[in-house]
């Protein structure tokens, strides 16, 4: 059943993507961020269901007159200059193979980004492509809440198998940039029992990412929270909402999990964190020796710890968003995809600004703070984890993109304010210079 129905969805949207090729964001957004496939057992497991979207997507978006031009911004200026950069250090890999395998995973990716600024430029538009991030992180956020709640806490939450959020580190970090955006749903919701509904699937989320067991996870939660409870709007009913919940669930967890937990204050001690200061030196290492290129795609890899690593024989992943660029593309790399996630921020930031304060816009206030959220939760988790190149990070830069045009657009069309009428004159009294009424003598 689970692959009929996969396979259904996919082949029935088809033709709607080609009548309307927006639809198309929304099912690859499905398709990249549940991976509904893996799910299954059958033939729609291995079948190319994220490749039959994105080829009717395109071909649609060749053939519509429904589609703008990405924006010129700073933000799609570094991004262009990022993937650019991408291709150029993957010449210069020291695994050239795997390097251009996985280039043409992530320019994928990055086509994408930019076929979403293409197709999603309306305020409904944006707004279905959160929830269809939403619904597709959200069904592990919920799912996985249910599990730990059932099972103590006592076994790991994990993602699909095979994908970029498979482990338990990753669909944590997926779960903490998701949570931010439930509550922009939640605060668009008009009626008490989806406000409550939204609660539900929060609370079960914020359990899902302890269930997890992930050291990471748990230092990008207290930081997406705390960031949470500064930028929300109705701060003082998240907050007490927030006091009642997180204690509860720190205490229902079990010993092992707080043994865990515990290590973060001792990474000196622990093995796991100790091979990860090994993989960071490895990169930084790295990156002195190539500062330009670095080593391209697929080089955390035992032949180069051998040659770069401080201990050559611990061989250990990037487990951080900026090692991980660092090492693959060098200083220049790292320079840009920084600059990528500090003009996304301000520009979120300019939003809420311009917003402020403006009813009809208000949504875009709460959508702007959400963002901000969700990416402090990735700058602070990816340090412990190696996500630099996942779909949902350069999703939100999309939306953000697009949501300054429409904000901008918006403000635009408001009508100017009308001079201000000159003040009446009395009757036997001449107005004096300047328009101003006069005074009896």
């Amino acid at each position: 059943m689970r692959d009929l129905f996969v396979l259904a969805v996919v082949f029935g949207s088809v033709p709607v993507i080609l009548a309307r090729p927006w639809i198309g964001v929304l099912v690859w957004s499905w398709i990249a961020y549940m991976n509904p496939h893996r799910l299954a057992w059958g033939i729609a497991r291995d079948f190319p269901v994220a490749m039959t979207v994105g080829a009717t997507t395109l071909a649609a978006l060749l053939i519509t007159r429904d589609r703008r031009p990405p924006p010129l911004t700073r933000e799609t200026v570094v991004l262009a200059l990022f993937t650019l950069w991408m291709v150029v250090t993957t010449f210069f890999a020291l695994e050239p193979d795997p390097a251009a395998r996985q280039l043409e995973k992530v320019l994928k990716i990055q086509l994408f980004t930019f076929v979403t600024m293409m197709l999603i430029f309306t305020r409904e538009r944006i707004h279905w492509l959160v929830w269809a991030i939403v619904l597709s992180i959200g069904f592990y956020g919920v799912k996985g809440g249910i599990f730990t709640l059932a099972t103590g806490g006592a076994h790991r939450v994990l993602g699909p198998y095979g994908t970029f959020i498979g482990g338990n580190n990753e669909i944590g970090l997926a779960m903490i940039m998701v949570l931010p955006l439930m509550r922009y749903l939640q605060l668009q919701a008009r009626r008490v029992w989806e406000r409550n509904l939204w609660w539900a699937a929060m609370g079960l989320t914020g359990i899902a990412i302890l269930g997890t067991h992930s050291r990471g996870a748990l230092v990008g939660i207290l930081a997406m929270l705390a960031m949470l409870a500064w930028r929300t709007r109705r701060k003082l009913l998240f907050v007490l909402a927030l006091a009642a919940l997180a204690p509860a669930a720190w205490d229902f967890m079990p010993e092992k999990w707080h043994a865990r937990m515990e290590t973060i204050e001792r990474y000196e001690e622990d093995r796991s964190a100790q091979g990860r200061i090994n993989a960071w030196g490895f990169a930084f290492n790295l990156a002195k020796d190539r500062p330009l290129v670095g080593g391209g795609f697929e080089t955390f890899r035992p032949r180069w710890f051998l040659e770069y690593a401080p201990n050559p024989y611990k061989v250990h992943d990037a487990h951080s968003i900026y090692f991980e660029v660092l090492g693959e593309h060098g200083f220049v790399g790292l320079a840009l995809f920084l600059l990528l996630g500090w003009f996304t921020l301000r520009r979120a930031g300019r939003i809420r600004r311009l917003t402020k304060g403006r009813e009809a816009l208000l949504w875009a206030h709460d959508l702007a703070s959400m963002i901000q959220v969700s990416l402090v939760g990735y700058a602070v988790s990816g340090a412990f984890l190696g996500l630099a190149y996942f779909d949902l990070y350069y999703a939100l830069v999309a939306i953000t993109v697009m949501l300054g045009k429409v904000v901008e657009s918006a403000r635009a069309e408001e009508p100017a304010p009308e001079a201000a009428a000159p003040a009446p004159v009395r009757p036997g009294f001449p107005a004096p210079e300047g328009g101003r009424s006069g005074t009896r003598p």
